[in-house]
């Protein structure tokens, strides 16, 4: 009996184990999908033109930068944390003109 016990339980540890490293790979795809169906594609932050970074300084005092994405266009999609907690969604070109979208 305990041989069937500890069968089952190495079973069922097995298979838990096999379904945690697919899972992950389908969240991925996902989200890649839904990132560049509207044109952008995320970049480092460090990879942003020294002009968006001054614009945003300017415009947004204290406000930091947690994610940007770049179009084909040279056009940047910036998610910005502000100083007083809030998140605001930016749209800037390569020169650091801010564009409405």
């Amino acid at each position: 009996m305990k041989n069937l016990m500890i069968v089952a339980a190495m079973s069922l540890g097995t298979m838990t184990a096999f379904a945690q490293e697919e899972a992950p790979a389908v969240e991925e795809v996902v989200t890649e999908v839904v990132e560049s169906q509207d044109g952008f594609n995320e970049v480092a932050i460090e990879e942003l033109p020294e002009a968006i970074s001054a614009a945003l300084e300017a415009a947004h005092p204290g406000a930091t930068i947690s994610k940007a994405y770049a179009n084909e266009e040279a056009q940047y999609k910036l998610e910005v944390a502000k100083e007083d907690g809030s998140a605001v969604e930016l749209y800037a070109d390569a020169e650091g003109n801010w564009i409405d979208m």
